[in-house]
């Protein structure tokens, strides 16, 4: 199974990649991850990020999809994976299209986790309110004014991977304000049930197929 979650932030993406990684044994692939761990194995690319990171500079798309490439032929994402932010833009999923057909791979779907942006800011004052009144101290993510601003990035820059996916016919959207377990059920609902690397294995690759 090949997955892409999509989602502002708050709608709960941590918690169902992991579910989804424990029903189908597959890994959950953070590019930030992905990047630290190329520089730290000194790999070729990784040099390059490291050289790209130092200077303050952001990754070109193009160094990233390169990681993505390296990290989905190691042999413990052979069944499967689930990208975690990445792409952002729909320059980024283009250029990790032509990727993924280099290597004989097809997604399985893009699940859009659909969430009311203004609960979200409820549900964190209410949160704030409630650890305030215990006495505890607030985590980083407890403000109203950066999930706003992640909010609004997220409409400009990510929310288009919606259309772009709904045009190649895997987007599936749930709602994202529903209970997990809810969550949960419907996203295995809207998933194959035949991953296409099962269908459509890559002859190049051995790592297309489960």
């Amino acid at each position: 199974m090949r997955l892409i979650l999509l989602g502002p932030p708050g709608a709960g993406k941590g918690t169902q990649a992991l579910r989804l990684v424990a029903k189908y044994g597959i890994v959950q692939l953070s590019t930030g991850d992905m990047l630290r761990a190329a520089v730290k194995a000194g790999t070729p690319i990784g040099r390059q990020v490291k050289e790209i990171m130092d200077s303050g500079s952001l990754c070109p798309d193009g160094v990233v999809v390169e990681i993505v490439a390296d990290r989905i032929a190691q042999p413990d994402a052979r069944k499967g994976f689930i990208l975690d932010g990445f792409p952002r833009t729909v320059p980024q999923a283009k250029a990790l299209d032509r990727m993924l057909a280099q290597h004989g791979i097809k997604l399985d779907a893009a699940i859009e986790l659909r969430v009311d942006e203004d609960a979200l800011l409820k549900r964190i004052e209410s949160r704030i309110a409630e650890t305030k009144a215990r006495g505890e101290a607030l985590r980083a993510d407890d403000n109203p004014a950066v999930l706003r601003q992640r909010l609004e990035a997220y409409r400009a820059q990510t929310a288009p991977l919606a259309d772009y996916y709904r045009k190649k016919n895997v987007l599936r959207t749930v709602n994202g304000m529903a209970s997990i377990a809810d969550v949960t059920a419907a996203i295995d609902k809207a998933l194959p049930s035949e991953p296409h690397a099962l269908r459509a294995g890559s002859k190049k690759n051995d790592h297309a197929s489960p």
